[in-house]
């Protein structure tokens, strides 16, 4: 077996073994469901094609899967956006407390 694809647990740790593409697919997008409200509808389909065996491997399921991951992309772009924001704003804050210190 290829040494990046070891399981044994004395090569890797139970949290570092690679997961099968499709065996755990449907408990992430399960798990997704549940922690991500805004792409829930999206979720949701796909969790509702994986439940057919035909169409998840026929590639039926490739347009909500699609669908899935332009809202997440979308989701995360907001989520970096604000968070460099708000760094830009706590940086400044911080400057400016240096500034000060460096003055008195």
């Amino acid at each position: 077996m290829h040494p990046q694809l070891e399981t044994d647990n004395k090569r890797l740790g139970a949290s570092q073994r690679p997961l099968s593409c499709c065996s755990h697919s449907r408990v992430l997008v399960s798990y997704l469901g549940s922690h991500r409200p805004v792409c829930r509808e999206f979720i949701e389909a796909l969790d509702a094609c994986h439940a057919n065996s035909w169409a998840k491997w026929t590639g039926g399921c490739n347009q909500a899967k699609h669908d899935l991951n332009m809202c997440l992309r979308k989701e995360r772009i907001e989520r970096t956006t604000r968070n460099r924001e708000d760094a830009k704003k706590r940086r400044q804050n911080t400057e400016q407390v240096w500034k000060e210190l460096r003055e008195e």
